[in-house]
């Protein structure tokens, strides 16, 4: 089972790249769990420079944006 966190204080955009991770992991058959962020020392240990971040399995994969479910579905798979 995969770890997915989002990274970021809750925000609107936080919201939808949990709403879209979640949709990417169903569609590929991917079980997951996923897990949100909002501590600003836990989100720094990622090196992240803007939020919302996406983390899978300890390895962050994408930050400042929202990806789309097909790159996310790709990253799942690695």
């Amino acid at each position: 089972m995969l770890t997915v966190k989002i990274l970021g204080p809750g925000c609107a955009n936080c919201r939808k790249l949990e709403a879209v991770a979640r949709d990417a992991a169903a569609s590929a058959g991917v079980e997951a769990e996923f897990v949100k962020v909002s501590d600003m020392k836990a989100i720094m240990a990622y090196d992240l420079m803007s939020t919302p971040g996406l983390v899978i399995n300890d390895t962050l994969v994408s930050s400042g944006r929202i990806p789309t479910q097909a790159e996310i579905r790709q990253w799942m798979a690695e």
